[in-house]
């Protein structure tokens, strides 16, 4: 935990903020709530990518039976993390989470807990060495069989270089080829289809923090090229196989997603 600077907001931390926790500092409510007084619906997208995120895992484990997962960008715990929405549906759900943040590892270490059966397990890596991830990944899962790897809310943590954005989509590239014949990769981001979301962002990343890049949704879809999307394919969050609600559909959201298989 010595590695944490309490003088700089932090995405995850924020991140937290908004989603109701206590793991986060003065530093970070000041600055969650500067973006939320520029953009008060990131708050719903906190609410809602977190919905997602289940219905993805639990999608991907009940319905199409992966069994293993490499969560990338893990991110703070919260409720219904992806080892307990896996391991709802098969206790021996392998899941690998993947950060490089101090306070999010040690939170990890001790609140991401697996059953008796199931493991869980952490690999400090950074998104930006793909090569190493994978490496330490294949010491930890099975990449003869399906693999499910998760990024979620992480990839604006890479710039967006040229009309092609080939920085970033060689980075995800990298991943995907190491998915055996029918993995999966699964992914969400912020879109800049709101104005305020844009400039809350712009003021944001003058903080000193860890930059975030918002990418058109088209930007976003193209990181499954060469992939079979899986049915809505890449779409508004609130939309991607949404459960059966009394109240009216999702709030919408400034946020596309979608899962993608390799053949």
């Amino acid at each position: 935990m010595s590695g944490i600077d309490t003088s700089v907001p932090h995405s995850a931390r924020i991140w937290n903020y908004w989603m109701g926790g206590k793991d986060n500092f003065p530093v970070d409510r000041e600055a969650g709530d500067v973006f939320a007084g520029l953009y008060p619906g990131i708050v719903d997208m906190a609410r809602v990518s977190r919905y997602y995120i289940a219905r993805v895992v639990r999608h991907l484990a009940a319905e199409l039976g992966v069994r293993q997962f490499l969560d990338i960008g893990t991110g703070l715990p919260s409720h219904d993390n992806t080892h307990e929405v896996a391991q709802r549906v098969d206790p021996r759900t392998r899941i690998v989470y993947v950060d490089n943040d101090p306070m999010v590892l040690a939170h990890a270490h001790a609140l991401l807990t697996a059953g008796p059966r199931g493991s869980t397990d952490y690999i400090e890596a950074d998104l930006n060495d793909p090569d190493t991830i994978v490496r330490v990944a294949r010491t930890k899962l099975d990449f003869d069989r399906p693999v499910a790897i998760m990024l979620m809310g992480v990839l604006g943590h890479l710039p967006i270089t040229g009309p092609g954005d080939d920085a970033a989509r060689s980075i995800v590239d990298r991943l995907t080829a190491a998915l055996p014949p029918g993995g999966f990769l699964a992914i969400y981001d912020g879109t800049d289809t709101d104005p305020g979301y844009v400039e809350a962002i712009r003021r944001y990343n003058e903080t000193g923090s860890l930059p975030y890049h918002l990418r058109t949704p088209e930007q976003i879809a193209r990181f499954l090229d060469g992939l079979e999307p899986i049915d809505p394919g890449v779409v508004q969050l609130q939309e991607w196989r949404p459960d059966p609600s009394p109240f009216g559909p999702s709030v919408p959201v400034d946020a596309w997603g979608g899962v993608a298989r390799r053949r």
